[in-house]
């Protein structure tokens, strides 16, 4: 198994009644990340966390990524930065404890091992997640996509046949 590229370690002992971490990710980890998401590069990226007081061995948290990328465009292929801000909410359980139950508004759970909840990895998912999987540099547009107004996909399709 490859070693995470960003790891924070933080002992779910020293949570008591609460704690704040800043992950604040060096030009290697970065580097690292970005070739692991497919990045040209990540420019910076800080993720505070705010953790709750822990309900056993689940640790509720609240954290806040801050980071700028460079991306791929999906229509020019043109590298673009471009800024990401985002406020999320997550649970660290115990590996082999997540649930099973696939609900899209429940409050993600990360599986920590032992006593160590990994705040470095928890960043790379967020921004993982944070991350636009169809990235358009703005302005950019399909040929031909401007002049088409509000027609639907099928019209787009029948114009682009009667080309052909």
């Amino acid at each position: 198994m490859t070693p995470p590229e960003l790891t924070r370690p933080f002992p779910r002992s020293r949570v008591g009644e609460g704690a704040t971490f800043v992950v604040d990710a060096n030009p290697a980890e970065r580097a690292a990340l970005a070739a692991r998401m497919g990045l040209p590069e990540i420019h910076h990226l800080v993720c505070t966390f705010e953790l709750g007081r822990a309900q056993g061995a689940v640790v509720p948290a609240a954290g806040s990524l801050v980071a700028r990328v460079t991306q791929a465009c999906v229509i020019s292929l043109d590298p673009f930065e471009t800024d990401i801000a985002e406020d999320f909410t997550v649970r660290f359980v115990p590996a082999g404890t997540e649930s099973d139950e696939l609900d899209l508004d429940a409050v993600d759970e990360i599986p920590y091992e032992g006593d160590m909840l990994d705040l470095g990895e928890a960043t790379a998912e967020q921004l993982a997640l944070a991350l636009d999987p169809f990235p358009r540099r703005p302005g950019a547009a399909l040929p031909g996509h401007e002049s088409d107004g509000d027609a639907g996909a099928f019209e787009v399709l029948r114009k682009l046949r009667q080309r052909g």
